[in-house]
Parts: structure tokens; sequence; C-alpha cells
């Protein structure tokens, strides 16, 4: 059975005059691949009903696309997503890097500091965020909110070595598992720089 695609424009309009196609049921566009994803999200589904409410009432808006940031927890751990994985990102044309980093959600020494581990997807050579990944019991899972951000504004993960994160014992190391795994990541594509230039 061959499935028909609903892929709407960025005003959310469909080829029929006067349609608008919102929601689980249509195809995103994703920022990052470039491409049209499905990707059925609450909050996808709302932006764009507001979207297209704003443009049946006779105003103009539009839904500008996706990067596919999501948090769940199952029992006691706390997983967030956001962006490509490293198969995604090679299936959109990339050729990424990686860092994988363990830490901690708290400082060391603080009581509740439980383990955490945020993994970044990088495009070789240039350096751009493509993707993170990040597994951990309480305070881990948010955490993948500041990465969404530098996502959504294809921030290189250059940029994020210096971000001016909060810092205080109960909610973060003082160098925060973002900060650790950016320089990482950023570590891995000057590594493969320095293999790949005369």
């Amino acid at each position: 059975m061959r499935r028909s695609r609903t892929s709407p424009t960025r005003s959310l309009t469909r080829s029929l005059p006067g349609s608008r196609a919102a929601g689980d049921c249509v195809e995103k566009f994703h920022r990052v691949s470039r491409r049209h994803v499905r990707m059925p999200l609450g909050t996808h589904a709302n932006k764009e009903g507001r979207t297209a409410g704003i443009n049946i009432g006779g105003g103009y808006a539009t839904f500008p696309g996706v990067i596919g940031t999501a948090v769940t927890k199952i029992c006691n751990v706390e997983v967030g997503r956001t962006g490509l994985g490293v198969g995604e990102a090679r299936a959109a044309g990339f050729d990424p890097v990686t860092a994988v980093v363990d830490s901690t959600t708290r400082a060391g020494y603080y009581p509740g500091a439980r383990p955490i581990r945020t993994k970044l997807v990088a495009e070789r050579g240039s350096g751009r965020l493509l993707g993170a990944q990040i597994v951990g019991e309480e305070g881990a899972a948010k955490r993948i909110d500041v990465l969404s951000v530098a996502l959504w504004h294809e921030t290189p993960v250059e940029e994020l070595l210096n971000i001016d994160l909060s810092y205080a014992p109960p909610f973060s190391p003082l160098w925060d598992p973002v900060l650790i795994a950016a320089r990482k990541a950023w570590q891995a594509v000057e590594d493969d720089r320095s293999r790949t230039e005369p």
C-alpha cells in the first residue's frame, strides 16, 4: 500500500485553494536535513495549528520547520534529543563526527549528583552542530534545550565552547556537560582537519 505524503508550504497551504494542512498528519520541513519528515509531536502540531488559524483568519504567519527536539522519561532515566543522529546525518548527505562525554548532573561533591551522557554530532570540516542526544537521571533531559537553540541558529560547535551557562553546585558541575561535549566535539573536528590538511 502506497502512503500519500502531505507536505504543506511554510504558510501551511496546500494545492487545493483555501485548504490548510497542519498537525500530526502532515510532514514537517526539517531545518537541518532540509527535507520533509514525518515527526508527530504535540509542540509542532500546536504551532502549526496557530499558524493555520492566523492565516485562515486573514492574517499571515509561517511555520519555519522543525529540528526534532524531544524529551521523555522512563522510570528515573531522562532522555533528550535534537537534530540528527549519526545515521540521519549520513542519510541527509553530511559527513559527521561525534563526541560522547560522561559527566554528572550536579557538582560531583553535591548530594544527588547523577550520571549524564551527552553526545554531539557535528559536520566534519565546518564543525556545524547537526544534532545531540542526552541521557541521564534527574536534571539531564532539559539540557537538550540549550543545544536545540544552538542547532536552530546553525551554530558551529566552536561557538558553543564559551557560551555563558549558569552554574551553581545543586544544578551543574562547574563545566556543564554541554560545554564539555562542545569542547570534545570541536576537538574531533580539529583533529580531523589536522589529519586531512597538508
